[in-house]
């Protein structure tokens, strides 16, 4: 009987639940500004992104110099982007490009994809004016990957 507790007690341990990072890292995007060149705060800042199946709204960040940004998880070569400085404010519409490589990493956490060869185009530019490359990969969270001029 003592064994039998233990065991229960035993199973599901860290595998369960993917909570050390190991998931799919996410496109950090930081923001300059035009005439300076330098690393800009935003006031506010609106998402969306379209995943495939439409526009979805990730909402308002205020007072940000920088944000995280999920991308596509499925096998499409590129992630649309779209951002906005007030709530009914024009939308500029960037299209991130890039390859994916699929790591798997445990049961509770799946597979892990991990995104290189990123190049960006900025297909709107009202409110964003120019796009500026940053690290090309993304393995962590840790670097930025496209800085925005506004």
């Amino acid at each position: 009987m003592i064994c039998f507790v233990g065991m229960l007690f035993s199973c599901g341990g860290d595998d369960d639940i993917c909570e050390s990072g190991e998931g799919t890292p996410r496109m950090k995007v930081a923001f300059k500004d035009v005439v300076s060149g330098k690393a800009k705060t935003l006031d506010s800042l609106y998402i969306a992104v379209d995943y495939g199946s439409g526009k979805v709204q990730l909402g308002k960040t205020e007072k940000t110099d920088s944000r995280l940004i999920p991308l596509r998880v499925d096998d499409s070569p590129y992630t649309d982007v779209y951002f906005r400085l007030a709530d009914k404010g024009a939308e500029s519409h960037v299209r991130i490009n890039y390859t994916t490589k699929a790591t798997y990493v445990s049961p509770g956490c799946g597979i892990k994809k991990t995104y290189e060869n990123l190049n960006s185009q900025l297909i709107q530019p009202n409110p964003v004016q120019k796009i500026e490359a940053g690290q090309n990969q993304i393995e962590n969270e840790d670097k930025t990957n496209l800085f925005l001029i506004f």
